[in-house]
C-alpha cells in the first residue's frame, strides 16, 4: 500500500475507535435507542438520494438492516448506557470475527482449519479475562449486551457476503434507512415518548455533534474510505487496520473519558486482538459437501476452497 493509503486506513481506524467515546458522550443527551436511530436517519439522509438507487436486492438490505442497525446497534447503545466502558466495548466488540466464522461454518459450510479454531479459542479466553474485569469493576449485564451485539454483528457479515453488494457505500446508505423506523417505536414503547420529546427540546450542539459523528463521519466517511481502500488492495492487506480499532477506542476513553485501563484489561485486549487475528486471517478451510467423507478416504479432492468472509465493518 502507498503511504497515503496507509495514513486512510490509520485514519478510519481511528474514527472507528473515537466513535466509542462519542457514542458514550451521546449518551447523556439522549435515550440509546433513539440516539441510535438518530443516527442512521441522519446516515441515510441526504446520502440515499446521492448514491442512487440500490444496487443490491431489498431482500439483503432489509435483513441487514434489521440484523446490524436494529439488533446490533441497539443491543451495543443499550450496553453501553447500563454502564459498560466505552473503550472496553470498542474491545469486546471485536469477537464478532468469532461469530462470524461460527455462523458462516453453519450457514455457508466453512470448515475451519486448526489455526482458525485455535484463534477462536484464544479471542474467547481473551473475552473471559475481560469478563472477569468487568465483574470486579461494571455491570456484567451491560457486558452481556455489547457480546450480543458483537454476535448480532457476526451474523450481518454473514448476511452481507451473501448480498454481495457491488457497491458498499452505496448498500450501506440504504441499509441505513432500514433501522430508524423500528428503533424509533423501540425507542417510544420502551423509553417513552416525553423521555425523547425531553431529549429532542434539549438537543444543543454537543447533542447534534454526536449525532453527526456517529452518521457522516463513521458511517459514511469512514464505510466508504474502508470500501474504497478494499477496491484498491486485497482484503488481506487492508483487514488487520481494523485491530487498530480498540487501540483508538480504549486510548480515547482513557484521554476524554478518565476511564481506567487495568492490567487485567490489557491482558484480554492482548489475547483478543490476538485471537482475532487468527480468525480473521486465517484460511476458512473447505466447504463441506455431500460425500465428501468417502472422496477424503479415496483422496480425492473435495469441495471447493471458500473465501473467508469479511469480518470488518463500520463499528
Amino acid at each position: 500500500m502507498r503511504p497515503a493509503h496507509c495514513a486512510l486506513a490509520v485514519l478510519v481506524a481511528a474514527v472507528w475507535g473515537v466513535n466509542f467515546t462519542v457514542i458514550e458522550i451521546g449518551l447523556d443527551h439522549f435515550p440509546p435507542l433513539l440516539f441510535s436511530a438518530l443516527r442512521f436517519l441522519a446516515a441515510a439522509l441526504p446520502a440515499v438520494f446521492l448514491v442512487g438507487r440500490p444496487k443490491a436486492a431489498w431482500k439483503w438490505i432489509v435483513a441487514v438492516g434489521l440484523v446490524l442497525g436494529v439488533a446490533k446497534f441497539g443491543l451495543l447503545f443499550v450496553g453501553m448506557d447500563a454502564g459498560m466502558p466505552a473503550g472496553l466495548s470498542s474491545l469486546v466488540l471485536q469477537i464478532q470475527a468469532v461469530f462470524t466464522a461460527g455462523i458462516a461454518a453453519v450457514v455457508l459450510g466453512e470448515r475451519p482449519t486448526l489455526v482458525r479454531l485455535s484463534g477462536m479459542a484464544i479471542a474467547l479466553v481473551g473475552i473471559g479475562v475481560a469478563a472477569v474485569d468487568e465483574g470486579t469493576s461494571g455491570p456484567l449485564g451491560a457486558f452481556a449486551l455489547v457480546v450480543a451485539a458483537a454476535a448480532c454483528w457476526g451474523a450481518s457479515n454473514v448476511l452481507t457476503r451473501r448480498a454481495s453488494p457491488p457497491d458498499a457505500l452505496n448498500f450501506m446508505v440504504w441499509v441505513s434507512t432500514v433501522p430508524v423506523l423500528p428503533l424509533l417505536a423501540l425507542s417510544l414503547l420502551t423509553e417513552g415518548p416525553s423521555r425523547d420529546l425531553a431529549a429532542l427540546r434539549e438537543l444543543d450542539w454537543q447533542g447534534a455533534g454526536t449525532v453527526l459523528y456517529v452518521a457522516w463521519v463513521t458511517t459514511v466517511f469512514g464505510f466508504g474510505a474502508w470500501g474504497w481502500l478494499l477496491r484498491r488492495h486485497p482484503a488481506s492487506t487492508v483487514a488487520p487496520f481494523s485491530l487498530l480499532v480498540p487501540v483508538f477506542g480504549m486510548s480515547s476513553a482513557a484521554l476524554f473519558l478518565g476511564e481506567p485501563v487495568s492490567g487485567l484489561r490489557w491482558c484480554a485486549a492482548a489475547l483478543l486482538v490476538g485471537g482475532v487475528a487468527l480468525t480473521s486471517w486465517a484460511p476458512a478451510g473447505r466447504a463441506a459437501r455431500p460425500g465428501d467423507a468417502g472422496r477424503e478416504g479415496k483422496g480425492l479432492p473435495t469441495g471447493p476452497v471458500v473465501r473467508p468472509v469479511d469480518t470488518t465493518s463500520t463499528p
